[in-house]
């Protein structure tokens, strides 16, 4: 630990953004992850396979076998469960700029160092929020495929590597939206859907935010609600993660400028990060402020990792679009 009480962690080994993030308690230490995600020139060849984790215990990062398959992806989602890590979709980019949603279900296993695969998503999506519950099933909602967003909810079971479909989402389908499932409750919140304007710009943000509680009894049965919104202006790929602690689950950063993966938004103006943390505190069935401002606030995430160190982002995009290498421990009571 440093003077100031933070964690004395390696930087990641490459500036990384857009990329899948999870972490995993072992009989050692907790571990963090980074998979895929794009570099610093932001461009299509500035896609990557690599993977990376880090034991919080020594603060070094390891580079693992790559994620398996001929290109690098971006919008992927991930969750740590039961001694693996899952890494679902995401979205690949040629060099005449074709993007095409994948199907993938990747899974890895840090004692043998190797990949394996699940059963492939039935409706292929990136940008998806991904929920976990009962260290168990899977829950991946809305998100865009291939052709548009989409309102499914699809769960995936860890232990039969079976999927089903679960009640839709009621509002818009989004993409780049952020959330996390605590208990039997999934909150999500903004993203990304098409102007009803027209194309000018493309895609605008929305401000919707959901809440789902999860059937004790039949995992594909979602009872959804509207939730107020939450402080601030509605967001695009903020990072969001769960802590029993409050309870909470935890949205930080983000932008109110809807991009492409370079940063800069359909609207052709320059996205930059919103700095402030806030929560929905499940206990008491509000939104709270936590953090107003956020120094070195970050857009372009995938994920919030909380841990006994406080909440942990890994790369993104800081002020101007910059790709950064930072690994941010924002603490919290």
């Amino acid at each position: 630990m440093s003077a100031t009480g933070a964690p004395e962690w390696e930087p990641l080994p490459a500036a990384v953004s857009n990329n899948a993030v999870a972490s995993l308690q072992t009989d050692r230490c907790l571990l963090l992850f980074s998979f895929m995600g794009i570099g610093e020139k932001k461009t299509y060849d500035a896609i990557t396979r690599s993977a990376f984790a880090l034991d919080t215990a020594t603060g070094r990062w390891t580079a693992l076998p790559p994620v398996p398959g001929g290109a690098g992806r971006l919008a992927a989602s991930a969750a740590g469960i039961r001694g693996r890590v899952y890494l679902f979709g995401g979205y690949t980019v040629d060099a005449q700029g074709k993007e095409v949603t994948v199907g993938d279900v990747d899974i890895y296993d840090p004692v043998s160092h190797a990949w394996s695969r699940g059963t492939g998503i039935p409706v292929p999506v990136d940008d998806s929020v991904l929920g976990v519950y009962r260290e168990r099933y899977v829950y991946l909602v809305s998100g865009w495929s291939q052709a548009d967003n989409v309102h499914n909810v699809q769960v995936y079971d860890t232990r039969t590597d079976r999927w089903q479909q679960a009640t839709p989402i009621p509002g818009r389908a989004v993409f780049g939206h952020a959330g996390a499932a605590l208990g039997n409750v999934i909150v999500y919140v903004d993203g990304a859907y098409r102007n009803p304007a027209g194309n000018k710009p493309r895609y605008v943000a929305s401000d919707e935010c959901w809440m789902g509680r999860i059937d004790r009894d039949d995992p594909a049965r979602i009872e959804w609600s509207r939730l107020p919104q939450h402080p601030g202006p509605a967001r695009y790929r903020i990072a969001a993660g769960a802590s029993p602690q409050g309870p909470r689950i935890y949205f930080s950063g983000g932008t109110g400028n809807p991009y492409n993966y370079d940063g800069v938004g359909y609207d052709g103006r320059p996205a930059e990060p919103v700095a402030i943390t806030f929560a929905w505190n499940l206990g008491v069935g509000q939104w709270e402020m936590i953090h107003d401002p956020v120094p070195a606030p970050t857009m372009d995430h995938r994920g919030l990792l909380v841990t006994p160190f406080g909440l942990v982002r890994l790369g993104g995009m800081e002020a101007a679009q910059k790709v950064t290498r930072r690994v941010a421990v924002e603490p919290v009571r």
